[in-house]
This record gives structure tokens, C-alpha cells and sequence, in this order.
């Protein structure tokens, strides 16, 4: 193994999933996966062979996730995690990862253009005290696990802490065919209407944002949010 090259264990078979295994693999680490039928609760996540793991990269589903963190911690793996809809577990997330001395990377999103795009919506909130209101519309494919999406809520969030006080941001989700994500955040007055949207084209841009991560996560402890490092990779 170079200095450059990884060994990653991905976590989840679905279409994040593989294409985060055949994008780690164009950039020269070595891959391995596990799916749902070989990780049930975790069981597969032993120290034994995560020993030969520089980081795990998740994309499962939220009831799997959190014994997949848990497993991890425990055993040292460092991991960086793409999957949602577990986030009000953070706080006790957080306190494992700082116990174990890991590393750990965490968003929901891995796009760099989604990140971006939390950006410009946190500025464009400043609008709310000044007589607008917000709304925030969101569509996904049909197989999406989570509604809202967890870009939804962190979009929502966002907005809350920019514009305190304001009402709180509506959440309009649609799950249908093969959407691969779209994020719309509409801030609308008596007198214009600003529409500011991001519409993923494929899912390459979170995979690339994930594996990316993990490459500047490795060699790093502590507990950090993917919009917080972005920048740096």
C-alpha cells in the first residue's frame, strides 16, 4: 500500500454505495464492501477485520448506522458516514468518537455544490425578519428511505439559526422514480419571490465528496461535520 492509497470497507450495496467503491478505486485505494445480509447488527463490523481497515465509509440506512458506529468506535476504525436520517443521535455520537480517539466525518450531503449551496441560503435567510417567509421543497427517488431528506432538515436548520425568531420553515417531500435529488428553498414576500434550488445530476458528487473525505480524514481524530472541512479537501 502507498502513502496514497487507502483501504476502505464500504458499507451499503445500493447505488451510493457501489458508485462510492468505484470511485474510491479510480483514485487508487483498495476496496471492500458489505451489504445488509452480511452486517446484520453489526455483527460483521469485528475488530479483527476492521484491524486491516484504514476507514469505513458508510451508506446504510438509519437503523443500521448507529450499530455500525457503535461497532466501529469501539474496534478504532475511523469513519466517515453519508447515511441520514440519525442525526438527533449526534450529541451521544459525538461523546463516543471523543472516548474512542477516532476519526469521524458526518453530513447529509457530501456534494461540495450542496455545501455550497447551504451557503448561500444561509445568507439569503437575512430576508425572514425583513417580511419574508420561508418554504422548503424537496424530491427524491422512490426508494429514499428518509422524508424529509436529511439535506431538507439541515437546509431547515440553517435557515432557523440565520433568521431567529422567524416561523418555522415548512418541508413539502416527494419520493418518485429516479430522482436523484432536488432541494428547493422558496422565500417569498407580499411584493418578489426569490427561488434558490440545487439539482443533483447524478450521485457522483456525493460519493466523490465522501471518499474524498475520507481521504482527509485519515490520520486525523475527532468528530467533524462534512459543510466544516469541505473546503479543505
Amino acid at each position: 500500500m502507498t502513502a496514497a492509497s487507502l483501504r476502505l470497507l464500504v458499507l451499503g450495496r445500493g447505488k451510493t454505495g457501489a458508485l462510492v467503491g468505484e470511485v474510491a478505486r479510480e483514485r487508487g485505494h483498495s476496496v471492500r464492501a458489505l451489504g445488509a445480509a452480511e452486517n446484520q447488527d453489526a455483527r460483521a463490523l469485528t475488530p479483527e477485520r476492521l484491524r486491516e481497515i484504514d476507514v469505513v465509509i458508510d451508506f446504510t440506512t438509519p437503523e443500521a448506522v448507529l450499530p455500525n458506529i457503535t461497532a466501529c468506535a469501539r474496534a478504532g476504525a475511523q469513519m466517515v458516514v453519508g447515511t441520514t436520517g440519525w442525526h438527533t443521535h449526534a450529541p451521544k455520537v459525538r461523546e463516543l468518537v471523543e472516548a474512542t480517539g477516532i476519526g469521524f466525518v458526518y453530513g447529509s450531503n457530501f456534494s461540495v455544490g450542496v455545501n455550497l449551496f447551504f451557503e448561500v441560503a444561509r445568507a439569503a435567510a437575512a430576508a425572514l425578519p425583513l417580511g419574508y417567509t420561508a418554504r422548503i421543497m424537496e424530491r427524491h427517488h422512490a426508494e429514499k428511505k428518509d422524508s424529509p431528506s436529511g439535506t431538507a432538515v439541515t437546509l431547515r436548520n440553517l435557515v432557523a439559526k440565520a433568521a431567529p425568531g422567524a416561523e418555522p420553515t415548512e418541508i413539502s417531500s416527494v419520493r418518485e422514480g429516479d430522482t436523484v435529488g432536488m432541494h428547493v428553498l422558496l422565500l417569498d414576500s407580499a411584493h418578489d419571490t426569490m427561488m434558490l434550488t440545487h439539482d443533483a445530476k447524478s450521485r457522483r458528487g456525493f460519493a466523490e465528496g465522501a471518499v474524498r473525505a475520507a481521504e482527509w480524514l485519515h490520520g486525523k481524530k475527532g468528530f467533524y461535520r462534512f459543510h466544516e472541512i469541505f473546503r479543505q479537501l
